[in-house]
């Protein structure tokens, strides 16, 4: 099946090349988010792959009532735009209601509406009418068959552009796991499918009051994606993710995101080469 391609950081995700879409969970700063912006850009520029910069406003599904949120849409935003002037990279985040869509797709190039929203009707269309491209976390809670409903939604609704994430699914308490013969499934709707790498090492719940997670089992993953074929890979990295304000088990540290990277754009060259 022909995937219905879309615009996005310099290229046509879909059409061959492999995106990468990371930055810290949160926007817990403009230093850092510049600095993670400004690594990212090098590496991915000398791998010669497309790059999207992503940070999060707002952390909406904590598991705990002290957990950080973040410092709210309008400072969010204003991070998001500076790393766009910047650096002139395209940048994302992720949106929870659908009053917040507008104003989000003003800023930003790709809108993202996070796993536990995915069948939200309202906020699927505020996303689609904003004529910005929709990339939408699978549900942990769904099979790889039932995203199709989403990407109908979507394309009724009027997208411009869709993509779908994996990122794991439940299995029993506090784990994930990921059915990597899901890609294909979701490829066969006609949409560019992400891995989204970092969220699929988590254990939500699995320390208590945050999530936890088994950061080393992030390139086995990543690399099994790769092989089995995927339009755009998402990372959460940080320079020093054991401080980070949100998501610290399954952050991927900043210094070792090259090498990570070079591993996966090997494979999914290999991948193209045997079609």
């Amino acid at each position: 099946m022909s995937i219905h391609v879309f615009p996005l950081a310099g290229t046509q995700v879909g059409s061959g090349s492999l995106t990468v879409i990371a930055g810290p969970c949160l926007a817990e700063s403009m230093e850092l988010c510049h600095q993670v912006a400004g690594t990212m850009q090098e590496i991915c520029a000398e791998l010669g792959m497309p790059y999207v910069f992503k940070a999060s406003f707002d952390k909406a599904n904590r598991t705990s009532v002290h957990s950080t949120r973040g410092s709210g849409m309008e400072a969010g935003l204003d991070i998001l735009a500076s790393v766009k002037e910047n650096f002139g990279l395209p940048v994302t985040t992720d949106v929870h209601t659908a009053e917040q869509a507008a104003p989000v797709a003003s800023v930003v190039d790709l809108l993202q509406v996070p796993a536990f929203l995915c069948r939200q009707s309202d906020l699927l269309e505020a996303c689609a009418v904003t004529e910005k491209p929709v990339n939408v976390k699978k549900g942990q809670f769904l099979a790889p068959w039932d995203a199709q409903n989403i990407v109908t939604k979507l394309q009724n609704f009027g997208a411009q552009g869709v993509m779908l994430t994996e990122r794991g699914t439940s299995f029993g308490y506090n784990a994930l796991v990921v059915d990597m013969t899901g890609f294909e499934t979701m490829r066969g709707f006609g949409v560019p499918v992400c891995f989204d790498a970092t969220h699929s090492a988590q254990r939500p719940g699995g320390a208590g009051t945050s999530t936890g997670g088994v950061r080393e089992s992030i390139p086995a993953m990543a690399r099994a994606a790769a092989a089995v074929g995927i339009d755009a890979i998402f990372l959460e990295v940080h320079p020093n993710p054991e401080k980070a304000l949100s998501d610290a088990a399954t952050q991927w540290p900043l210094d070792k995101a090259r090498d990570l990277l070079v591993s996966i754009q090997a494979i999914h060259r290999v991948r193209q080469a045997i079609g």
